[in-house]
């Protein structure tokens, strides 16, 4: 193994991305060293570059959180992983544990092995977008909803029978939270989309998707048709003022509105409907525990295709098509895809 490999590293804040050499580390305690082999590019990464949100670290710093690779090395007191695995994690934002670059840090309790069905780039489509989607209904309040995971089989179903709404299904978090609002029994799970996701989200657990354009007054009188129970969880997986909104407004009494985002300074909220905004990573003290369950039944939810990926679209270029799809991003060009480069492709 080299000694350096290539990097792409954001320079300043709200400064430019440049491919240059960087160390290789060396994994801890409780680590693997993974050599990328596809990286996925998120929303996150071009509000970071451009508006200088959500990090507050130091700079030059290598961003990127969607992972796929192969273990190379194991840290002191590793088990269940081997040199060769190929696996899965969320990464960090930090020069030795971030998705930009060749090869990363994961931490193992954190980290599920692919299996052999899914490519690295389909599995790369997963990591962010999980803890996005599981984190905002299953973290407990006010971190998320407060629902009961569906971690076990005497859990799995346990909302069937009640109606849950996600708004923007087609969103990467959008499409997960439709999986695990299938795998707690909801029933009907109404998404709003295009219309022309309409198969594509019941593949995914959509039993009804409503063209996400209907103005509030229509999406409420299409929902009403379809179930006369009360409202009462909306994930929104758009989290735009104009969404906000209709998800708090289509609340029962007592509901609760799941956000990805923050919440909109102007939405007129009432007594006796709640609303939390996740923060979808695997490594906070409230989800350190359940992220650490999550992932060692994941390969197995995988396999059964319990989970689904997202669709893929992959970049030429290696590192240095990040910039270029991160504009794509930027301009709201991507639906129903997940961009994603192969570091190693770099030159």
């Amino acid at each position: 193994m080299p000694a350096t490999q290539k990097a792409l590293f954001l320079e300043s804040r709200l400064g430019q991305f440049n491919v240059r050499e960087h160390t290789i580390p060396t994994p801890g305690a409780g680590e693997l060293l993974v050599r990328i082999e596809v990286a996925g590019l998120n929303p996150v990464d071009w509000k970071i570059q451009k508006r200088g949100a959500y990090y507050t670290g130091n700079y030059p710093v290598i961003i990127g959180t969607d992972v796929a690779g192969v273990v190379e090395k194991l840290g002191d007191g590793v088990s269940g992983f081997s040199i060769g695995d190929r696996v899965l994690f969320q990464a960090t934002w930090g020069n030795d544990i971030a998705g930009f670059q060749q090869y990363t840090l994961a931490p193992a309790e954190m980290t599920a092995k692919i299996p052999p069905q899914l490519s690295f780039e389909q599995a790369a489509t997963l990591p962010v977008a999980i803890p996005a989607a599981f984190g905002a209904l299953y973290f407990p309040a006010p971190a998320g909803a407060g629902l009961t995971p569906p971690l076990d089989h005497s859990t799995r179903g346990k909302y069937a029978g009640k109606p849950i709404v996600v708004l923007g299904g087609a969103t990467s978090v959008g499409q997960l939270a439709l999986q695990f609002a299938k795998l707690s029994g909801f029933s009907p799970i109404i998404t709003t989309a295009s219309p022309k996701h309409v198969e594509f989200l019941k593949a995914r657990g959509a039993t009804h998707v409503l063209d996400r354009n209907l103005p509030f007054s229509a999406l409420a009188a299409e929902i009403a048709k379809i179930t006369t129970a009360p409202i009462e969880i909306v994930y929104d997986g758009v989290s735009s003022s104009d969404t906000q909104r209709t998800g708090y407004n289509l609340l029962a009494d007592g509901g609760h509105l799941s956000l990805v985002l923050p919440q909109d300074e102007n939405l007129e909220v009432v007594e006796g409907k709640t609303i939390s905004m996740v923060f979808g990573v695997w490594t906070l003290p409230h989800s350190q525990e359940v992220g650490a369950k999550f992932h060692s039944q994941l390969t197995e939810l995988l396999d059964q295709g319990s989970i689904k990926p997202n669709n893929v679209e992959v970049l030429p270029g290696g590192l240095n098509g990040v910039v270029s799809g991160l504009e794509r991003l930027y301009a709201n060009q991507v639906s129903a895809t997940k961009l994603v480069v192969r570091p190693h492709e770099t030159v």
